[in-house]
């Protein structure tokens, strides 16, 4: 299939997924897998990450009337030294004590992001992992809170959560949501903040890749074309999925991801026994 096609597909792919619980980082990896696509760049993490940069801008897009408050009351808390019981100020802190974990985690882990984690059997694995971890917070979780009930510990646990999705299948939106629901906020709540919380992280990771494109160590020769392609198709999915999700949530629970989930990995350990035609 031509690479441009192949580069719509996965960008459409990335921006729906990016927000849904249920792996952006697998489906990037099972859909060549199922589809028997071998292109290296569209294989590749370099990719992967610049496709995460599409849903990145959806996420300021969509956000960014949350980040023109944050920012400036960020910046004022500094300078002032206060938090001054704005309730911005106190968010903005939340997120970067959020952000923390998936930092040192990435540092750490991110040769094992590069080779050992990217595997379409580990993502079967991880979809079911992912799914019983979101099942339990439906069951568990008290679903009470805003955003602004929120405390410093409950934010830097969604933190945790979120840096052991670098695992791909496990769901960033997923189980960043499903902790979110641990710490008894609403579902919507929780959505929000979780995708208030992967902003900075994606930027970080998608600026590291950038890097890599530029100095030419990319790995792989870099398609213009169709990562542009991607990305624009990443940006204009993400932003449907993510007015749709908070919009589902606010009236629904999460059961349908948790199915699919199940559903994904079953079709993925039919495709590993060698009963799926491509």
């Amino acid at each position: 299939m031509d690479t441009l096609i192949q580069a719509l597909v996965m960008g459409i792919v990335q921006g729906l997924t990016e927000f849904l619980p249920v792996s952006s980082s697998g489906h990037l990896i099972i859909v060549p897998y199922l589809l028997g696509w071998d292109d290296p760049f569209i294989d590749s993490l370099v990719f992967s990450v610049m496709l995460h940069m599409g849903t990145l801008l959806a996420l300021l897009i969509y956000f960014r009337a949350d980040w023109l408050r944050l920012i400036p009351a960020w910046v004022a808390s500094i300078r002032e030294r206060s938090l001054a019981d704005d309730p911005d100020r106190r968010l903005a802190w939340l997120l970067l004590a959020a952000t923390i974990p998936a930092v040192i985690a990435g540092l750490l882990l991110n040769d094992l992001a590069e080779t050992t984690f990217r595997s379409a059997n580990l993502v079967a694995v991880t979809l079911v992992i992912g799914a019983a971890i979101l099942w339990l917070a439906e069951r568990l979780a008290t679903r009470s809170k805003a955003i602004a009930d929120l405390g410093l510990v409950g934010a830097v646990g969604i933190g945790v959560a979120q840096a052991v999705a670098l695992v791909p299948g496990i769901s960033r939106s997923g189980i960043s949501i499903s902790a979110g629901l641990y710490f008894g906020l609403t579902r919507e709540a929780a959505a929000r903040f979780s995708f208030l919380m992967a902003t900075p992280i994606t930027a970080g990771a998608g600026l590291f890749e950038l890097r890599k494109i530029v100095t030419g160590d990319a790995g792989v020769d870099v398609s213009i074309g169709p990562l542009v392609v991607g990305m624009v198709a990443a940006l204009v999915a993400g932003l449907l999925a993510i007015a749709g999700l908070l919009r589902f949530l606010r009236s629904n629970s999460t059961t349908i991801f948790v199915v699919y989930r199940f559903v994904l990995a079953a079709v993925v350990l039919v495709a590993w026994l060698g009963l799926w035609d491509r």
